[in-house]
């Protein structure tokens, strides 16, 4: 499928986007996180015009490259001439959270196995790993109300998801908030990997819970993991990734 490149059309700061968020759908691929073309990552591009970027409706993650990603407004209408469908229910959730929170520059959201199990759980999220302390440290919970295709279920998700960086949308899957697509990424691998520890640990004997004392003083603690560079430490590493797996996400 050829998709002309937007590279020399758009700002060098909507390109870097671009290809930061394509290279996001190709490693939710990649880690086995996509549910065929369903779910979705936004990320607004930066200015005051309240535009962002999502996938082309039908295409599956590993094929998302940065010239296919869709501009739209926010009501998800689209802002440029594309050969694809947008979906404008599945942004649903997506505005909502853009609309409230400034902070986030990225939402990403996915139907794991691992994480719809853990949202179907009466207990949610356990404190039994060390994953699960950084997510337990700015955790909310969304109750499932069908699928989210209604506006006015807008206002109950903004008010329960508050200023916490994870959301787990009961029944239905899970959510990440970032200020950047590399963070919105780490902040989905540290929760989907504490689903997928908390499943396997379910299936042994009992369980030992971490101190909740040692729930305090997260978000410093993984300053000091990251060398103070949060995402960004490791997010050279997945581009380098992504190049080796297939580079056409930058075209």
């Amino acid at each position: 499928m050829h998709i002309a490149s937007l590279k020399e059309v758009v700002s060098a700061e909507e390109w870097k986007l671009r290809c930061d968020l394509a290279a996001c759908y190709r490693l939710v691929a990649a880690y086995g996180w996509s549910d065929l073309v369903f779910t979705h990552i936004s990320a607004r591009i930066p200015g005051p015009e309240h535009h962002f970027l999502i996938n082309p409706y039908g295409l599956m993650f590993d094929e998302i490259t940065a010239s296919s990603l869709v501009k739209v407004d926010q009501h998800c209408n689209k802002l440029h001439d594309t050969p694809f469908p947008v979906n404008p229910a599945g942004f649903v959730i997506h505005s909502a959270i853009h609309a409230v929170r400034e902070d986030a520059g990225c939402v990403l959201q996915t139907h794991s196995r691992a994480g719809v199990a853990v949202s179907a759980q009466k207990c949610g999220v356990l404190p039994i790993s060390q994953q699960s302390t950084f997510v337990l440290a700015s955790l909310a919970y969304h109750e499932y109300e069908g699928v989210a295709i209604r506006d006015d279920e807008k206002a109950r998700l903004q008010a329960d998801l508050g200023e916490a960086k994870y959301l787990m949308l009961r029944n239905h899957g899970l959510l990440t908030v970032g200020k950047s697509v590399p963070e919105a990424f780490l902040n989905m691998y540290t929760f989907e990997n504490t689903c997928r520890i908390q499943i396997d640990a379910q299936a042994g004997g009992e369980l030992v819970q971490v101190n909740p004392a040692i729930l305090q003083g997260l978000a410093q603690v993984m300053k000091t993991v990251t060398v103070g560079q949060g995402a960004d430490l490791a997010w050279p590493a997945l581009l380098r990734k992504c190049d080796r797996l297939d580079p056409s996400y930058k075209t």
